[in-house]
């Protein structure tokens, strides 16, 4: 595990100053042409991975998860980040049992979001959330591996976009020992601000899913990681359905024309 270690180490140092993209590759292949680009840490997409298994997000198996972890860690040298959507349990009891389970993967972070799937209660209560970051911590120390964890509240994708109850859950998350938090779904500077300084010194994630910003300006307003989601895996299934739609119901294949050609793509992912 000494290289995984490594990795968790230099994934610390990333949170420690500046500012780094963490994009979301869904597969083996768009995470080593990720990493070819210099990308300093990636981060899985459980939207962009479930889509690749014929599943909507959400629905797929904890131990696919953690076969997919195991693979994306082997086929590049980078940190990787876990996108591990609820900790796969509800309890606190099972979110560290899965935990405990995601560190032996060989990733360098991981999430755990507060979104409960109910339409009713698209939250879980706040105590709850809080006890489900606090038992993520723990398996994470009585691991010994330094995961870096980062804890997310979903107010504002889940259709609770309360700045005041985010920013209340985000400071608990950090007091419960998150290492970095992540508010998906906030969409001005005035509000990604708000949520730095409530947390600081502790590093915030942004997710950017469309050009309502850029690095320059996260950059400026503190944050200090800004992640992608499945938004490069929804690139390129825009792509895939736009000359499928085509083929199907027009019987043309222009879109075929502006694709990268095989010989380019087999040059990119040949091993050295």
């Amino acid at each position: 595990m000494t290289e995984f270690s490594d990795r968790i180490r230099r994934f610390h140092e990333l949170h420690e100053r500046g500012c780094f993209v963490i994009p979301n590759p869904w597969d083996r292949g768009s995470a080593r042409l990720l990493a070819q680009l210099g990308f300093p840490a990636l981060a899985t997409t459980s939207a962009g991975f479930a889509w690749s298994m014929g599943h909507a997000d959400q629905h797929v198996e904890l131990d696919d998860v953690l076969e997919h972890l195991r693979a994306m860690c082997r086929v590049v040298d980078v940190p990787i980040s876990a996108d591990f959507e609820g900790g796969f349990g509800i309890a606190p009891e099972a979110i560290a049992g899965h935990v405990t389970q995601a560190t032996t993967t060989g990733i360098a972070g991981l999430s755990i979001e507060d979104s409960s799937g109910d339409p009713a209660q698209p939250l879980f209560e706040f105590g709850l959330a809080v006890e489900r970051i606090s038992a993520a911590r723990r398996a994470i120390d009585e691991s010994g591996t330094g995961v870096l964890l980062t804890a997310r509240t979903e107010g504002f994708i889940a259709g609770r976009p309360d700045l005041r109850e985010t920013v209340l859950r985000l400071t608990a998350f950090a007091d419960a020992g998150a290492d970095c938090l992540h508010a998906p779904g906030l969409r001005t500077l005035e509000d990604i601000r708000t949520v730095v300084s409530a947390v600081a010194p502790k590093p915030v994630n942004v997710l950017v899913g469309s050009a309502f910003t850029t690095v320059a300006e996260l950059t400026d307003a503190g944050v200090r990681r800004i992640s992608i989601g499945g938004a490069l895996a929804r690139t390129a299934w825009t792509g895939f359905l736009n000359a499928a739609h085509e083929i199907a119901k027009h019987g043309t294949f222009n879109s075929l024309g502006h694709a990268i050609p095989g010989p380019d793509l087999n040059r990119l992912l040949r091993e050295p």
